[in-house]
């Protein structure tokens, strides 16, 4: 397998989105549990429209079919696919601190080369979850490690304890905050308008350690061209806000400027195991 995606990783870049939006397509007619989730999460954010449905439905496979080329080309020929960027002048901000960056990640656009131009410029330390299927594990291993310039770790309590010595460091930490954390790791609050059960890493990090957190992107641009970083900070709440509300507005914020771009098929609103429901509480 890993001797296919190597060459798969070789193709130009527009043929993977090419394939991608095939891909895309593929499993969008081919799931009935995928599609009625990518329609639900897309009326539940109040988005509709059959022209913006078809563009996240190709978006969705190009954001599988890069993955390869991300993870299995050398650091420097992934972090050229970069030919934008805006809002570094944050990242540098926080670093001059001492005190290290977040780097809040959400799943839209390519979220896997945000931690691959980021290990370009300063070290990062990414953590991951470990996939369903395990024999992609090894390959996920070598994408998130880059030597000194770019750590993986898995997401358990060792993982917290290396990201806060990297920010000790004062170097970068990556972390995808909608993704629906394990029971203890969360709480429930709104996203577009639903209770879904978001993480409160992020917040207690930031608060801990007092680094910076950014919310980074990297767009898709059209007709394979490479893609554009952005680092923007994130909104601060609004009191009596939580910080997990205040993170889920701008990831709401982000999403609606770019929704074509975000993974509409995942389930956000899933209820964790061993997690008591929003309407149960």
């Amino acid at each position: 397998m890993l001797f296919l995606l190597r060459l798969v990783a070789r193709l130009p870049l527009p043929l993977l989105h090419a394939l991608g939006a095939v891909l895309g397509w593929t499993v969008y007619l081919g799931s009935p549990r995928y599609r009625r989730d990518f329609k639900r999460n897309l009326a539940a954010a109040e988005l509709s429209g059959v022209r913006l449905r078809c563009a996240a439905v190709a978006e969705a496979g190009k954001s599988v079919m890069e993955v390869p080329a991300v993870w299995l080309r050398p650091l420097g020929q992934v972090a050229a696919l970069v030919v934008e960027v805006n809002g570094w002048e944050h990242v540098d901000a926080g670093a001059k601190r001492g005190k290290g960056v977040i780097v809040v990640t959400p799943h839209i656009g390519c979220w896997e080369m945000v931690g691959q131009y980021v290990a370009s410029r300063m070290p990062i330390t990414v953590m991951y979850s470990r996939p369903k299927i395990r024999v992609l594990e090894p390959l996920m291993r070598i994408g998130r490690s880059r030597g000194p310039a770019m750590g993986g770790i898995p997401a358990d309590l060792r993982g917290v304890r290396a990201m806060l010595k990297a920010l000790k460091r004062g170097e970068a930490i990556g972390l995808l905050p909608d993704q629906v954390p394990g029971i203890g790791e969360g709480e429930w609050v709104e996203f577009f308008g639903r209770p879904a059960y978001t993480m409160t890493l992020v917040g207690r990090i930031a608060e801990q350690t007092g680094a910076a957190a950014l919310l980074c992107y990297a767009e898709r641009l059209p007709r394979g061209r490479g893609y554009r970083f952005v680092a923007e900070p994130m909104l601060a709440p609004r009191p009596p806000e939580s910080a997990v509300r205040a993170l889920n507005r701008s990831l709401e914020r982000l999403i609606r400027r770019h929704p074509e771009q975000y993974l509409w098929g995942y389930n956000r609103y899933k209820v964790p195991a061993g997690v008591l429901p929003p309407d149960a509480r």
